[in-house]
């Protein structure tokens, strides 16, 4: 339940039908926010399923919507490591063409409306054991990666240029899911794929490297409860966590509750070029202007599946 008092508004959510999106959309309902659902296809499984269907690398599409709310959630897009170096065109296309379409439309409508978008670890170089400002250290290893900075770039000129506001918030590993039985996706989708089927879960390397683990349901309510502070404006946030843990802790963790264990392999090559290090959240510039306490904890949410 959504523990935020938030003003009465509007809102268009791109990705609607996403992971991320659908959780979004369970937040902005519970909020009294009304929003159009905006998404690539319709799903009766998902949360909501009356989607207008948009691409936003068609400028055409985008400039058919009406830009007159007070939020624009942009959470469509493609994600992925090494897939993007053979589907670059795709993911430029998607990801920053996307954005750019919104943000001149947002520019020739004279919208108010403030864009959130949501950006990964994966921009960050990892620093061994060190927790990670939001002025920490940039590595782009893949194309998604690089998308993720170029549109974090394209919202700050846009700010500056056109005076398009915007919040941005940079999510470690999403686990987690309120809404269905789909539990996890990424990371811990895989872990849980895996024991599911009765196997052990594989690692790469020792699964030393650290994360920020976060339950969507807390990202979402953040996402969703930020829209009451105006000083988050044009700003970039981590969002943090109860759980700053190693690969092989979590991976221990959900085996050990299957009565499964952890098997290790050899990095491969392409794999190990792109790998990010520890990615550890420091979100103390979060907490100063959105004090939030983390509602879950993996070992509590292992407990319930």
């Amino acid at each position: 339940e959504l523990k935020f008092n938030l003003k009465m508004g509007r809102a268009l959510l791109f990705g609607a039908n996403g992971y991320l999106g659908r959780h979004i959309a369970y937040f902005l309902k519970q909020s009294n926010i009304d929003f159009t659902p905006l998404g690539y296809a319709e799903t009766s499984k998902d949360y909501y399923s009356n989607y207008q269907q948009v691409d936003l690398a068609k400028k055409e599409e985008v400039e058919c919507l009406d830009f007159d709310v007070d939020y624009i959630y942009v959470f469509a897009g493609l994600t992925g490591t090494n897939v993007g170096f053979k589907e670059y065109e795709q993911y430029i296309k998607v990801n920053e063409i996307g954005l750019l379409n919104i943000l001149n439309h947002h520019k020739n409508t004279n919208s108010k409306a403030r864009i959130i978008f949501p950006s990964s670890r994966l921009v960050y170089k990892g620093v061994k054991d060190y927790p990670l400002k939001e002025t920490a250290e940039k590595e782009a290893k893949t194309i998604y990666a690089q998308n993720k900075l170029a549109c974090e770039q394209y919202l700050k000129m846009c700010q500056n240029y056109y005076g398009i506001d915007y919040t941005v918030f940079r999510i470690g590993v999403p686990y987690g899911n309120l809404l269905d039985d789909n539990y996890s996706y990424g990371t811990l989708g895989f872990f849980l794929d895996k024991v599911k089927n009765k196997e052990n879960i594989t690692l790469y390397g020792d699964g030393s490297q650290k994360r920020t683990f976060t339950h969507v349901g807390d990202i979402a309510q953040i996402i969703v409860g930020s829209l009451a502070i105006d000083n988050m404006k044009n700003n970039i946030y981590n969002i943090g966590s109860n759980d700053n843990l190693s690969l092989i802790k979590v991976a221990q963790t959900i085996a050990h509750k299957y009565a499964l264990g952890v098997d290790f392999v050899e990095w491969p090559e392409e794999a190990l070029k792109i790998e990010s290090g520890d990615t550890i959240f420091d979100d103390s510039k979060l907490q100063k202007s959105f004090t939030y306490l983390y509602q879950y904890k993996i070992e509590e949410w292992l407990k319930g599946l």
